[in-house]
């Protein structure tokens, strides 16, 4: 499987592309990372260094990757925080060529919005360009419970609402709407869901909710990379729903027993394979 990935990129940390990519290729897929900017760090530390690049730039390596005449071997394209909606263009732009050369390609979409710490962390611009233009596009979404909220524009506080959601979704145009971080007021305050929706089924799998005192940058990146690369695999919802529930479990209890800012990624790496605990989705 090949990959174009086309996200942000921190040279410390796990972040963007800086998550997706290892486990992408610990999955086996051949990854092509095309990066929207360069920082030290990521932006939750308060501080970083590094250029934007321009969505020109951008464009300018997707174009010397498709003159190489690898396009029609691309499986899916792969995309995360956009800095502005011009970037966002570029991405569809992006998928539409790789469509284009492979019918059978998927577009994947993690559309970053914000959370519920934080609120909107991402320019003007940009969550309504996700919400009235990307989402239509994109044959897989993975927003959190938040940019579910958002997209949908209405409040998410019980399954049925949550699988109302994400139907309203499916009805825009993806094909599978994963809801990467359910919490629900129905549901089970030391726990964390995620819920896999497509037009033929649903599935809601639960784990146990491990607390960090400041947020797992780069989780979402690397949650988003983790189902996509199971599913590609599979065509399985319900087991790409497991695989990921499992796998980013492993991931965050390694990376709590060790107290560490990041995710501890390389550490977990065999984890992200083959987990060591399986979490069984029900049907919903």
């Amino acid at each position: 499987m090949n990959i174009l990935s086309i996200q942000s990129h921190v040279a410390y940390g796990h972040a963007g592309n800086a998550s997706a990519v290892f486990p992408l290729q610990r999955m086996g897929c051949n990854v092509w990372p095309v990066h929207t900017v360069m920082f030290s760090n990521h932006t939750g530390h308060g501080s970083w260094r590094g250029p934007v690049f321009a969505p020109d730039t951008v464009a300018d390596v997707i174009a010397g990757i498709g003159e190489r005449g690898v396009l029609s071997q691309c499986h899916a394209v792969l995309s995360g925080y956009m800095g502005a909606p011009e970037m966002a263009n570029v991405i569809l732009d992006a998928a539409h060529q790789v469509k284009q050369a492979n019918p059978d390609a998927l577009y994947c979409c993690d559309p970053v919005i914000g959370d519920v710490d934080r609120g909107i962390f991402v320019r003007p611009g940009v969550p309504e360009h996700f919400r009235d233009t990307v989402v239509a596009q994109a044959d897989i979404i993975t927003p959190n419970h938040f940019e579910l909220e958002y997209l949908v524009g209405d409040k998410v506080e019980t399954l049925a609402q949550a699988l109302a959601a994400a139907r309203s979704l499916l009805a825009k145009g993806p094909s599978v709407v994963l809801v990467t971080s359910l919490m629900r007021q129905d549901g089970d305050a030391d726990s964390i869901e995620m819920l896999a929706v497509s037009e033929q089924e649903a599935w809601l799998v639960t784990t146990p909710l491990l607390r960090f005192p400041t947020p797992m940058n780069g989780s979402g990146d690397a949650t988003t990379a983790l189902f996509l690369a199971q599913y590609l695999k599979t065509r399985n919802l319900r087991d790409s729903l497991e695989h990921v529930a499992a796998a980013m479990y492993a991931l965050f209890a390694h990376t709590h027993e060790q107290n560490s800012r990041e995710l501890l990624l390389i550490a977990s790496q065999d984890a992200l394979v083959c987990p060591p605990k399986r979490f069984d989705a029900q049907s919903v």
